[in-house]
């Protein structure tokens, strides 16, 4: 038996009906009603209609382009921040530029979820546009950090925007069967620009500087995106011209206060004020703790803490009982699929930042490597990460189902941070430990191209977005932790250790060994000063590293619960239809509804 919407006649309800539902299958997932897609959704179904065989291409040309801007972007320009600081002589300042950029980036996925689906798709993409340009115009015209401060504010919302949207517009216009394959193509410029961002950004400060190497994305940001945004909003227009758009309900009302009120209510405003708030408030302790006065002793980076956990229940209590648009139905904390992705993103980020965060300074300690081999080594996970994952598409093309590729690829995520344990620098070889690097980003990759698909899978075309971005959001938050327990292991782990490797160094040389990794590599290897700080980097990376495997093991147990969807010709594999939002034919292979 098939698992089917039902139509009921002219005098539709609000309630779905089911046909020939099993019942076995009947708690496997909840549905949207139709009439809960917001015009965001029924216009990129209606642009759907109009795409002919070269205005396709031309949008997955703009998204290439887009995807190696975003990437191109990613590897280049974050080192110009030091010297951007440094011109001011405000270098200490990073930090805390760096905090509210991480704060942007998680909190900035809802709100550009909303906008895409409140508005239209191409909306959003100029608004993402904007942020971007005028932060960078802001940054390279800056006559203070301040003012790079609001620039890089302002940049990270475009930016975080620019990956969600990217993801959104491939859901969009991909069927299951390819979605995974094309989202994985999408990262595939890292696979250039891990090796040839580093020249590129050193190019620009030994030829030109910061400010042009900023003021250079706000060329080149425009003349990316264009191709992209032109095409979107060529489909929508015309779409509209033909009728097939309904008309925006979003911005109804008899005057101004009433317009306003409605947009806010169809962009839950009040949910995502308290989720923007939540969310920083915790970001911003498990960010600040190492540098914040008396760290964890602080009392307020508990306030913090709590006042955001408190506001987090707040939301949600907002969100399923009073907003009329909300960001999180009741129904998505039903859907065991999305769930199952939300905990492995954050687990993984936890698992994965508790061992790279110090990564490369321990590298550098450990191996006599020259700097730029230490800079290709940071980049061999990102490499695997997109090489595997383009794999796990391509094998999501042709087995139609993705859960148990999700489980070994998480298995053997677990395998490379285990062998971590052993191969971690100092007692180990070379190849050693680039293979430990090399299995976490082929276990790594296949979890993220699968555990997307099957959270999108589970939800109709009406959540897609919001569902894409709360996975994400609630992925960074697992980095912010992953971070902040490193940083804590660190700080606490660290100085005891060399105070027992070294304890012929009084406490300030050691308090200078700790605090600076120039002062450790001017000793070679071989020398004792430089062995005993080796074995405490040794002691410490090991502690990090069993927690970091201890924790990837929970990732696995978050798939073992989700839903093993068929992956076929259709939008998502919970209602019968296709990218134009039209009921059709099961695929063959199909079965009603996900099996185990």
């Amino acid at each position: 038996m098939e698992l089917v919407r039902k139509d009921t006649g002219s005098d539709q309800s609000d309630k779905p009906r089911w046909e020939g539902a099993h019942p076995r299958h009947a708690g496997s997932f909840v549905l949207a009603d139709t009439d809960e897609a917001q015009v965001g959704v029924k216009t990129v179904e209606a642009a759907e209609k109009v795409y002919g065989k070269y205005s396709k291409w031309f949008l997955f040309i703009g998204l290439a382009l887009a995807s190696y801007i975003y990437s191109l972007d990613g590897s280049t320009t974050y080192t110009y921040l030091a010297y951007a600081a440094s011109t001011f002589e405000e270098h200490s300042l990073i930090s805390t530029i760096q905090v509210a950029q991480s704060i942007i980036i998680a909190c900035g996925k809802p709100v550009m979820a909303k906008l895409a689906d409140t508005t239209s798709r191409g909306t959003a993409y100029i608004a993402v546009l904007l942020f971007y340009v005028l932060g960078y115009i802001v940054i390279a015209s800056a006559h203070s950090v301040g003012a790079i401060a609001v620039g890089i504010i302002l940049y990270a919302v475009g930016y975080t925007g620019l990956q969600l949207l990217t993801q959104i517009i491939i859901a969009d216009i991909t069927t299951l069967e390819w979605r995974g394959l094309v989202s994985a193509l999408t990262s595939a410029p890292f696979i250039i620009n891990a090796f040839i961002g580093a020249n590129v950004s050193t190019g620009v400060l030994e030829h030109s500087t910061w400010r042009w190497g900023y003021g250079m994305f706000a060329i080149l940001i425009p003349a990316s995106l264009a191709p992209l945004i032109v095409t979107l909003c060529w489909a929508e227009r015309k779409a509209k011209r033909l009728g097939l758009t309904p008309p925006s309900t979003a911005f109804v009302g008899d005057n101004l206060w009433q317009r306003v009120w409605n947009f806010s209510e169809q962009l839950d405003l009040v949910g995502l004020t308290l989720l923007g708030a939540s969310v920083a408030l915790i970001l911003l302790p498990l960010t600040l703790s190492q540098t914040a006065k008396g760290g964890w002793d602080n009392a307020s980076m508990i306030a913090m803490l709590v006042i955001g956990i408190v506001l987090l229940f707040v939301f949600i209590v907002w969100d399923t009982r009073f907003a009329k648009r909300p960001i999180m139905p009741p129904r998505f904390l039903r859907n065991r699929a999305f769930i199952g992705a939300t905990w492995i993103g954050f687990f993984d980020f936890v698992s994965f930042y508790l061992t790279n965060t110090y990564l490369y300074s321990f590298i550098l300690v450990v191996k006599p490597w020259p700097l730029i081999n230490v800079t290709y080594f940071t980049s061999t996970q990102t490499v695997a990460l997109t090489v595997f994952g383009i794999l796990a598409g391509i094998l999501m093309r042709f087995m139609h189902r993705y859960k148990w590729l999700l489980v070994v690829g998480l298995c053997i995520r677990l395998l490379g941070a285990g062998l971590m344990i052993h191969s971690r620098g100092a007692n180990a070889s070379d190849a050693e430990v680039v293979w430990t690097q090399i299995l976490q980003g082929f276990g790594g990759g296949i979890a993220a191209a699968t555990s997307q698909v099957g959270a999108q899978a589970s939800v109709t075309h009406a959540d897609v977005a919001i569902i894409t971005a709360v996975v994400l959001l609630w992925t960074e938050i697992g980095g912010s932790v992953g971070t902040a327990i490193a940083g804590a292991v660190w700080t606490n782990t660290m100085p005891k250790q060399l105070a027992k490797h070294l304890p012929q160094l009084s406490d300030a040389q050691r308090a200078e060994l700790f605090g600076s990794i120039t002062s450790v590599t001017e000793y070679p290897r071989g020398n004792p000063i430089r062995e005993g700080v080796i074995g405490a980097y040794d002691d410490t990376m090991k502690v990090l590293c069993i927690a970091a495997t201890c924790i990837a093991v929970l990732p696995i147990l978050c798939a073992l619960v989700m839903p093993n969807y068929y992956l076929g010709n259709k939008q998502n594999a919970v209602d019968r239809t296709d990218l134009a939002g039209e009921r059709s034919e099961p695929d063959d292979g199909e079965e009603p509804g996900p099996t185990r």
